[in-house]
């Protein structure tokens, strides 16, 4: 009946004793399913940095790591000695565990098993680089509004199972990362039409120099300023640099706040064991130099430390000469801060980009010249190749004697014009710091610079615009950086 509360009462014993395994069976069979299920969500997975085709390091202590179930036994067994490493996972299911990687070679496979098997396949170990930047360093071999001189040929010869491409997705966030999306690839003419073109120039020069796998991470981002690739931390000594708080919901471009790049495409993998890095970035920063100049030896010096490797090689592109109508000089004294960078950057190297630069397009074509200088780079001194030159012409000294000026130079036992008739991008300039056009004589590694306009020189400046095309080069077709022997803050 309707609003009627009906009892029972159980009084036979057997009854009771009836129920009471009931209710224990209930509890095992509740208590199993749930095991089932925290077993099946406990599945091994790994981060997106380790996939099927990736590269290890060579002759290197690599980290692998990942989640399992909460405590589980994690077993790894590596394939090119078939050794046996064992971990156990905290409580919340993450572990680690370091392994030996020989010298390079592959295929190789590596098992992982805490109770759910997972294999990794056609894994090469060699030498891997970091990739990282803004849009000169993202801009795939394919194109876009600009295209990339070459890249039909490039891609054609692209096959290539000793070399190894992967691309980060972008992932913006305000506290640190654990995990990023990304695939490992061998090279082919569809992955290396996709790829990074400065990025696979560079990675395909150093596999035919050093024969051995090589791999190579890309993790950039275009449009984004140096802040954004910097941890909270390397920020907390620039208070003009303003980190915003942890939410990102209404912000409509994520990947320009500060911090939000590192956190969300390097953070992830800092314990991935790499060679060296290379970046391409600082057109985004191009109206704050002085503040560049003091951000970037900062983001190096916090990324090596957290990345644990010690000082690692890491070499830079040089912002190439662009939009001659930007009357702040702003291009120049950008560039002017990433040369001092290699002072203040310990085992460092700029690849100079003076002569591949377009008046009317940031992303020039030509993304072979600064890959070939890259790889010199590495090749030359981290590799230690002999024979292969990677440093630019670098101002030494200066002498004046009545209304000339002498100019030395480091690294140009000889300079060259290349056949170019004359000089017209030095300017000298006296007491009024008013400059001017100087006529100018090569003499080996020196330049003599002379202006009817100016009877007692005291500065000189050469290609000190935004937009120029190099002049100067060392014998092995290095083109000297713009550069100033004066400090002056009326500079803009």
């Amino acid at each position: 009946m309707p609003g009627t509360i009906t009892y029972f009462s159980i009084t036979n014993k057997t009854d009771r004793s009836t129920m009471k395994k009931t209710f224990y069976s209930l509890l095992l069979l509740i208590a199993f399913s749930l095991l089932i299920a925290n077993r099946a969500d406990a599945k091994i997975k790994l981060p997106g940095i380790f996939g099927d085709n990736m590269v290890l390091q060579q002759q290197a202590q690599d980290k692998l790591w990942g989640w399992a179930g909460a405590n589980a036994m994690v077993n790894v067994t590596t394939g090119w000695d078939h050794k046996a490493y064992h971990t156990k996972a905290d409580a919340q299911g993450n572990w680690k565990i370091t392994v030996s990687a020989p010298k390079a070679g592959g295929p190789y496979q590596i098992a992982f098993n805490d109770g759910s098997p997972l294999t990794l396949k056609n894994v090469m170990i060699g030498e891997v680089w970091f990739c990282s930047g803004q849009s000169n360093m993202e801009m795939a071999l394919r194109g876009n509004s600009s295209p990339i001189l070459n890249a039909a040929e490039i891609i054609l010869n692209a096959d290539n199972p000793q070399l190894r491409l992967c691309t980060f997705h972008t992932a913006n966030s305000l506290t640190p990362l654990t995990d990023v999306q990304a695939q490992w690839n061998e090279s082919t003419s569809e992955t290396a039409r996709n790829f990074s073109a400065i990025a696979y120039q560079f990675g395909a020069i150093l596999q035919k120099k050093l024969h051995v796998p090589v791999g190579l991470i890309v993790s950039s981002v275009g449009g984004t300023m140096i802040e954004s690739w910097m941890s909270k931390g390397s920020l907390a000594a620039f208070p003009e640099v303003k980190v915003p708080p942890t939410i990102l919901d209404t912000v409509k471009q994520p990947w320009k706040l500060p911090t939000a790049l590192f956190n969300g495409m390097v953070a992830p993998v800092l314990g991935f064991n790499v060679k060296g890095i290379i970046w391409y970035q600082g057109e985004s920063n191009r109206h704050e130099p002085q503040l560049y100049g003091r951000l970037f030896p900062v983001m190096v010096a916090d990324w090596r430390k957290q990345w644990g490797l010690g000082d690692i090689p890491f070499y830079y592109v040089q912002i190439a000469p662009f939009g001659s109508t930007d009357k702040t000089r702003s291009g120049p004294l950008l560039r002017e801060a990433q040369l001092k960078g290699m002072d203040a950057i310990p085992n460092s190297g700029m690849a100079s980009t003076m002569d591949v630069g377009m008046e009317k397009f940031i992303h020039y074509m030509n993304k072979t010249l600064p890959a070939q200088r890259l790889a010199y780079w590495a090749l030359g001194k981290t590799y230690g190749i002999k024979g292969i030159n990677y440093l630019a012409p670098a101002y030494k000294s200066m002498e004046v004697s009545g209304d000339k000026i002498t100019v030395t130079f480091n690294n140009a036992p000889y300079l060259t014009t290349y056949e170019k008739p004359s000089l017209t991008l030095f300017e000298v300039a006296g007491a009024d710091k008013v400059f001017h056009p100087a006529k100018a004589t090569i003499k080996a590694n020196q330049v003599v610079l002379q202006s009817d306009k100016v009877s007692a020189p005291i500065a000189v400046r050469y290609a000190f615009k935004e937009y120029v095309m190099a002049e100067l080069y060392n014998n092995d077709g290095i083109p000297a950086s713009s550069f100033r022997t004066d400090n002056w803050d009326d500079v803009r």
